[in-house]
């Protein structure tokens, strides 16, 4: 079984990390592939990607702990996250996807968009959030 977090580092983005490795554990032969998104381009400081780079070591050290599969990837195709995220699980074939989720103000939201919204309803498998 193939699982994957979208991840931030956040404490949301966190709390899908242990889910997903609660859920791993219990699966035998489950990999848990912990992907962060970065839309790319000259958009992006060196010091935000090694920070990514940083808070992707955190959550695989974790997950090896945990005697869990795992591997970590940092995407940066010019995409929005939302359509990185879904893009990657239905080109390896993710049977179940974690989000950590955090509250925006309906205008934030019009203004931003919602990335754990568009993988919800695109995603091509079950999806469970956290908040």
């Amino acid at each position: 079984m193939k699982l994957m977090v979208g991840y931030n580092g956040s404490p949301t983005a966190q709390r899908a990390l242990a889910l997903a490795c609660k859920q791993a554990k219990g699966t035998a032969g489950a990999l848990v592939y912990v992907v962060a998104s970065m839309e790319g381009g000259s958009g992006e400081s060196l010091e935000e990607i090694r920070d990514v780079e940083e808070k992707l070591q955190w959550a695989k050290d974790f997950l090896l702990k945990e005697n869990v599969a795992c591997e970590t990837l940092q995407l940066a195709r010019g995409l929005s996250p939302g359509e990185d995220l879904v893009k990657f699980a239905e080109d390896n074939s993710v049977d179940h996807i974690f989000l950590g989720i955090e509250k925006k103000s309906r205008t934030r939201k019009i203004l931003l968009g919602s990335t754990a919204q568009y993988i919800i309803l695109r995603g091509p498998c079950p999806v469970t959030t956290t908040k």
